[in-house]
């Protein structure tokens, strides 16, 4: 068996290689390639998608968030709750613009656990920063009634949860803003950087479309310093294509997870759960084991890849050690940092490909 990456990106691109290649063409023959029809009618498709009115393509997905928080004048002195185990761009997008990431634990489904959020209010919080980890909807109901009862501003981290429902309602049209990136792994992949913010006030639609193209409003003239961060028209045609078949992707992922939480037997590894009232969209399928480093080496001699999403929490990471946060402060992050493990994962991995993986866990 030839080594089973973690993740494989040629096999999403050869399950419409056709669409992809035409697409490619079209845009490469418009003669029109920053912030064409490409874009604007992504911009239509995926807000559509979302079920919010508006959507601004970007550049990256870290771009979204930083220029989220811009937008909100969120900044020096305001303090903005996160939970802890989450990709270090989240917090990123806090620190950019100055203002100081709270770190809540997370629950048992890998995301904020909501509990645990009013004690860390204070009057200098602003926002909460929602991460739909690894693609699974975090528990919203919850986190939108403290923030109203607060005056709190949500922003939702939806670069792993393109789809993924709470209570029917997609991820990214919960709170003031959505923030996804179309990385290349992601499950509506581009095939490079792309991000983009989806809201439903016009005005913080109309900040980030000047806000992207240099605080421009029309060619020329600047009305703020902002910043260049463009969803270009290739990328934004590819994704269209993508758009097009989520749904079936989607499905392709969730009967590969499928298989794995039935068939994945072994006492040493803890599989994901799923929260009754959210869906999962399966971006990465992350199991739990006290025996991870031994885990990685057995697979690995099997020539099984596998990715640690995360080893190191952020507020552990020598980026934040200003922040003064000692090993001890988050048990539970620090924990699954320690146990967590994604398993093989893509579209397009085939049928003998999933028994190999599973059989090679279980015997374990």
């Amino acid at each position: 068996m030839e080594k089973i990456m973690p993740n494989r990106l040629d096999r999403g691109f050869y399950l419409y290689q056709q669409e992809f290649e035409k697409k490619a063409l079209e845009v490469l023959r418009s003669g029109w390639y920053v912030l064409g029809k490409e874009v604007s009618s992504f911009e239509e498709e995926f807000a559509s998608y979302v079920g919010t009115k508006y959507c601004r393509g970007l550049a990256s997905g870290l771009d979204a968030l930083w220029i989220a928080f811009r937008v909100l004048g969120i900044g020096k002195g305001d303090e903005v709750i996160v939970q802890g185990n989450t990709y270090i761009a989240s917090v990123m997008g806090i620190t950019i613009n100055g203002a100081t990431p709270v770190f809540v634990e997370p629950d048992e489904y890998f995301n904020i656990d909501a509990s645990k959020i009013e004690e860390k209010i204070t009057d200098k919080t602003k926002a909460i920063l929602v991460v739909h980890l690894y693609g699974q909807a975090s528990n919203m109901e919850p986190v939108m009634e403290i923030a109203r009862k607060y005056n709190l501003r949500v922003v939702e981290d939806c670069a792993q949860s393109h789809g993924a429902k709470f209570n029917g309602k997609m991820t990214g049209s919960f709170g003031d803003i959505g923030c996804f990136s179309f990385y290349p792994s992601k499950n509506l992949g581009a095939f490079g950087d792309a991000g983009a913010i989806v809201t439903d006030d016009p005005k913080i639609a109309e900040d980030v479309r000047v806000f992207r193209n240099y605080g421009s409003e029309k060619r020329y003239y600047n009305k703020v310093v902002g910043t260049n961060s463009r969803l270009d028209e290739m990328q934004a045609g590819l994704l269209r294509v993508r758009l097009s078949h989520l749904s079936e992707l989607e499905e392709e992922k969730r009967v590969i997870c499928n298989r794995y939480l039935s068939e994945l037997k072994n006492d040493k590894i803890e599989l994901p759960k799923i929260r009754e009232g959210a869906t999962h969209i399966w971006h990465q399928f992350v199991i739990k084991s006290d025996y991870r480093d031994e885990l990685i080496k057995y697979l690995d001699e099997k020539n099984i890849g596998t990715i640690i999403h995360y080893p190191i929490p952020p507020h552990l990471s020598e980026a934040y050690q200003y922040l003064g946060i000692k090993e001890g402060a988050l048990p539970i992050t620090e924990r699954y940092a320690k146990t967590v493990l994604s398993i093989p994962l893509y579209n397009g991995m085939k049928k003998e490909e999933q028994d190999y993986v599973i059989d090679a866990i279980n015997a374990f």
